[in-house]
């Protein structure tokens, strides 16, 4: 695949001189115009000509406007950085809609270089690209125009440009010396990146890069065409509300299965609760000092309690060593960027015990009953967030997930009784009272989500609400069982 582009393709300078300022001219056209566009626009410049990247990326910088474009070029991982999944650094960065932005190296470059120095294995190479591959699926499927050049020189110009550099390029380091060195074991692997992170998703731009000239001139144009290609064909993305409730999967309802008859008497919840925070507390400090991470997840109906459960997580753990994020309606920034953007963002740094008040499932309830995400987008959600959370598992954070169950009759109740006192009058409004005419609609929702993302390390709990002190001791239980078990496997 890559022999195949070294044909000494050039371009003259007479012909640069000729097809460049009408080509800069355009593309900052271009760029004002994708200023107000739906989608934003991800460029990845990679490859084994590392000097042809950043020479690139300076033309880039150089022939659009800068206000309008921002530029990744990504050094190894920071102390900061490895304590999160390895996407995290390129998650949080990643444009807004009507935003350019520019990776130097992007997400494959490093997982080729880490298997070609035999720093991590087949089965670990294998799933890192499946997960990269994943991901930019996940921004085309969003809307995002996805640009991917890999630029390539062959052995012996890698050997040549070494050679004539010495000491006076300045451009040149180990790096180039490295990639040279492992050259031979390196180009399969990149083929085989390049032909794994093209299927089903953005397919790359491989070119020999040996001719500034003709490099410079080809990814420019390919960026320009991307844009204007997409500008003309792109159409307003409709929300449209959803009339009816959502169909579920055909099999048996998995909350029918939880029985909400269990009570705990006042004495034995106050013993069992102070036991168990005493035992989180201890868990707690032990996984912060090795440090080991958590993500709690917390869903819901209104008024089943997640608040109550929380304080009495909270209550036990060092404030130093948790964190808690309540999610509600996205902000304009949030809103111009993929759903799981913001979730990603923030993901503590190692030892933290992260806490969601309701979280990415909005997306497969929320949004999907209230017609706030079409059906293709909330389809294919649960495999977006499936990956997610195994990439967090496989960097060793433990994740647990709860659904707090209540009935409709428990829930009108509490409703009832939040309006009668003065600091819980917040907490209802007309809305809670018109998701109750939904039930049957969120129910099937709740089902679906449960049956697709129960997973053996991000699992699912079930927490029997109807009476608040079993779901507070059933919450706490089960995480200090989830910290206990990932403390033996760490």
């Amino acid at each position: 695949m890559l022999e195949a582009t070294e044909a000494g393709q050039t371009l003259s300078e007479a012909a640069f001189a000729r097809q460049t300022p009408g080509l800069r001219v355009a593309l900052i056209n271009a760029q004002y115009d994708l200023s107000t566009a739906d989608f934003p626009v991800i460029v990845v410049l990679a490859g084994d000509d590392r000097l042809g990247c950043n020479a690139t990326l300076n033309t880039l910088h150089e022939w659009m406007d800068a206000r309008y474009l921002e530029a990744f070029a990504l050094r190894p991982p920071s102390d900061e950085e490895l304590e999160r999944p390895r996407l995290w650094r390129f998650w949080r960065t990643l444009p807004g809609r009507g935003q350019l932005g520019i990776y130097f190296g992007g997400w494959s470059q490093q997982v080729v270089a880490d298997r070609a120095r035999r720093k991590i294995g087949e089965r670990q190479f294998a799933r890192r690209l499946a997960h990269g591959a994943l991901f930019e699926r996940t921004l085309v499927a969003d809307g995002a125009l996805v640009l991917k050049f890999w630029l390539h020189v062959s052995k012996r110009e890698h050997k040549r440009r070494l050679k004539r550099a010495g000491k006076r390029d300045r451009a040149i380091d180990d790096r180039d010396w490295a990639i040279y060195e492992h050259y031979d074991r390196g180009m399969p692997l990149a083929e085989r990146m390049l032909r794994e992170t093209s299927t089903g998703g953005p397919a790359w731009h491989i070119l020999e890069s040996t001719d500034a000239r003709f490099r410079d001139v080809f990814v420019a144009r390919t960026i320009l065409e991307g844009i204007t290609t997409r500008l003309a064909e792109r159409k307003p993305r409709r929300r449209s509300r959803a009339r009816r409730g959502p169909a579920g999967t055909g099999e048996r309802p998995v909350l029918a299965g939880v029985d909400l008859s269990f009570t705990l008497p006042r004495k034995r919840y106050k013993t069992q609760l102070a036991r168990l925070q005493t035992t989180l507390a201890r868990l707690t400090r032990e996984a912060a000092l090795a440090s080991r991470t958590s993500v709690l997840v917390f869903e819901g109906w209104d008024a089943a309690g997640k608040g109550g459960v929380i304080r009495r997580l909270t209550n036990a753990i060092d404030a130093r060593d948790y964190r808690v994020v309540a999610i509600a309606a996205p902000t304009p920034a949030e809103a111009a960027h993929h759903y799981l953007w913001r979730f990603w963002r923030h993901l503590p740094r190692a030892g933290t015990v992260l806490i969601f008040d309701r979280s990415w499932y909005g997306r497969v309830l929320v949004e999907r009953v209230e017609g706030f995400a079409r059906t293709d987008e909330w389809c294919r959600a649960y495999d977006e967030i499936n990956d997610f959370e195994q990439q967090l598992v496989e960097h060793g954070i433990l994740v647990r997930k709860f659904w707090l169950h209540l009935d409709q009759a428990t829930q009108l109740e509490r409703f009832r009784a939040r309006e009668e006192t003065p600091y819980k009058k917040y907490k209802i409004t007309e809305e809670d009272y018109r998701n109750r005419e939904r039930w049957q609609d969120y129910e099937a929702a709740v089902d679906e989500m449960v049956t697709r993302t129960h997973t053996k390390d991000a699992p699912w709990t079930l927490v029997p609400s109807n009476d608040k002190r079993v779901a507070r001791v059933e919450v706490l239980r089960t995480v200090c069982k989830g910290l206990k078990q990932a403390a033996r496997t760490s």
